[in-house]
């Protein structure tokens, strides 16, 4: 069965998500309570502030005691000095654990999804992946970083200004815990709007992401068949929904903020009048007043700042439940609990045994029907086909990036599932129709093939492909640039590039999907003979297209629909099967 899509998934409806982030964090306990003691002396000489305030108030000014209204002032002075240096470490330390944990948060979803196997991707795009590693971290780096130290100093600051309101006067602290009441009943209400907001906007982002993605690694298409205004106008209507999702979200997060400013504002004015009157019929001092209304204030910013800050802990929630969802996810394809060993180097004997398979996305279909093939150590067979024969999938299953529907393969007599599918992959090297090339130098790009190799080993490897001579003529050279997926090289010499990569891995089992297909006649003739060289003693697969290479082969199995309709040597198939005949024709000009 199919994995569902990512979008479809259930939406969470509380802050559990956020629960996530605690495995990321303890590893770097001493720095949250190095940031958890710098917020308690920090808070602790905030509310020493008013105390002071009372003491300056009913002992200074009101005694007209000039010397009393010096100590208190620097009691005053002290408390501020302290507040302010541990709040600066506080929001050094708290805002280091953020950039860090999200930091390990990346490297955590990277390292999930660059194991999941291709039926993922089969269902999941991957500029929503794309999305996910940048926007929604973000948005985690934001609370977990300044955003937490703005919530941890608010709550400490609540809890504390209200302890005090309570010693300084209970009745009027009774009304505070009233109005503070007042404030976070709609805070919550809202709020939980604003978070199915937050995820749509997420949502509608990764849309774009994803759009944008198809786009620039197809540009050459774009541009050859005219559409550039075609995708311009099909983004902007995504980043236009993006758009209007989000005005949505921050309408109603203005909304929140405002109810909650005016609010706070009307609870303290309505203090001010009540502690007045109480001041003015002596059950009040001045300074009391003074000290009731500074820890009113503590407390009325801290709800404020709480309020504002509630939209972003849901947006940062919203997005902690799409990388959750990341890091949960498990890849179908992956090593059995006690995997089989392979030897250093296979001998290269495969079989599949009526294998049946249909893809995830097409479960319908059968890829493959009832295939069964056996090959020996060191033979080359070739695959030739029509188009959705089965060829590439036959590759596909081999490599294990799918599990078969029905029937085994083997390598060695040992079936690919009880191995370790990186166990399995080493002792293959692939040569794709498709060459994929990365974000690097020519020589990085061979050392693919075998990341340990020397430079020496890695020249080597590029002179058996015949890639050698138009390395050198590159402006570095071996350490030249080539560009997002090799864009500053022919096709030719991507090719080239692929096959000394292969060629460096040096793999027991050698898997060839047309590996000529994309040179020109002098090239081909060129890597043929490296081809030829590099398969000897080891078992190879060749998707064939060419009479090349058929007729250089020990056997050529013709496929069609899945099912293995022929096998024989070329002169064999040709007068024999008429499928293979009139491939020949087509494909090769000859029959």
């Amino acid at each position: 069965m199919s994995e569902p899509s990512i979008s479809d998934r259930p939406r969470g409806k509380s802050l559990r998500p956020l629960r996530t982030l605690w495995p990321f964090i303890t590893p770097y306990r001493r720095t949250l309570i190095a940031a958890l003691t710098a917020l308690l002396i920090a808070s602790a000489a905030m509310l020493a502030m008013p105390v002071a305030l009372r003491f300056l108030i009913d002992n200074g000014f009101i005694a007209r005691d000039m010397a009393t209204v010096n100590r208190y002032f620097g009691w005053f002075l002290l408390a501020t000095v302290v507040f302010s240096l541990f709040a600066a470490l506080r929001y050094y330390l708290v805002t280091w654990l953020g950039e860090r944990v999200v930091a390990d948060i990346r490297n955590a979803v990277y390292a999930r999804i660059i194991r999941m196997d291709p039926a993922f991707f089969e269902v999941t795009r991957t500029g929503e992946v794309l999305s996910r590693l940048t926007t929604d971290t973000t948005l985690v780096q934001s609370i977990s970083g300044s955003g937490l130290s703005i919530a941890l100093r608010s709550m400490l600051s609540l809890l504390g200004g209200l302890v005090m309101l309570v010693l300084t006067s209970p009745q009027m602290a009774a009304y505070t815990l009233v109005g503070i009441v007042v404030v976070v009943l709609p805070v919550v209400i809202v709020g939980r709007y604003i978070r199915k907001l937050s995820r749509q906007s997420q949502d509608r982002v990764a849309d774009t992401s994803g759009l944008a993605g198809e786009t620039l690694n197809a540009m050459q298409t774009v541009q050859s068949f005219t559409l550039e205004d075609l995708q311009v106008s099909r983004y902007a209507e995504a980043v236009k929904h993006s758009f209007l999702t989000a005005v949505r979200r921050i309408r109603m997060n203005a909304m929140l903020i405002g109810l909650a400013f005016v609010l706070v504002f009307c609870m303290l004015t309505l203090f001010l009048w009540a502690g007045s009157r109480a001041v003015m019929a002596g059950t009040m001092t001045a300074g009391q007043l003074g000290q009731f209304l500074m820890y009113a204030f503590f407390v009325g910013s801290s709800a404020t700042a709480l309020s504002s800050l509630w939209g972003e802990i849901q947006r940062a929630a919203g997005a902690m439940e799409r990388l959750s969802e990341l890091l949960q996810a498990e890849p179908e394809i992956k090593a059995p609990a006690v995997p089989e060993k392979l030897p250093k180097r296979v001998k290269g004997r495969i079989r599949f045994d009526h294998v049946s398979f249909s893809y995830p996305s097409r479960p319908e279909t059968l890829a493959l029907d009832d295939f069964s093939l056996e090959i020996e150590p060191g033979d080359t067979l070739a695959i030739v086909g029509p188009s959705g024969a089965g060829k590439s999938t036959s590759f596909q299953l081999l490599l294990r990036f799918y599990d078969v529907s029905s029937g085994s393969i083997q390598i060695d007599g040992k079936r690919i599932e009880q191995l370790d599918p990186q166990d399995l992959r080493h002792q293959i090297g692939l040569v794709p129709q498709e060459t994929v090339l990365f974000g690097e130098s020519a020589l990085e790009n061979i050392r693919y093939g075998r990341p340990d190799a020397t430079e020496d080993e890695v020249r080597q490897a590029a002179v058996m492909a015949e890639a050698d001579e138009f390395i050198r003529r590159l402006p570095d050279r071996y350490n030249t640039f080539l560009g997002e997926r090799g864009t500053r090289l022919s096709g030719g010499q991507r090719q080239r590039i692929a096959i000394a990569r292969a060629i460096l891995k040096d793999p027991p089992v050698l898997l060839l999907d047309e590996a000529t297909s994309s040179l020109d006649a002098e090239s081909e003739r060129l890597v043929q003979a490296a081809l030829e060289s590099l398969m000897q003693n080891r078992t190879t697969l060749v998707i064939a297209h060419r009479l090349a290479t058929v007729k250089k082969v020990d056997r050529i199995l013709v496929m069609n629909h899945g099912r293995i309709e022929a096998v024989g040597s070329h002169g064999e198939l040709t007068a024999n099967n008429e499928l293979y005949a009139r491939l020949a024709q087509l494909q090769f000009g000859d029959i």
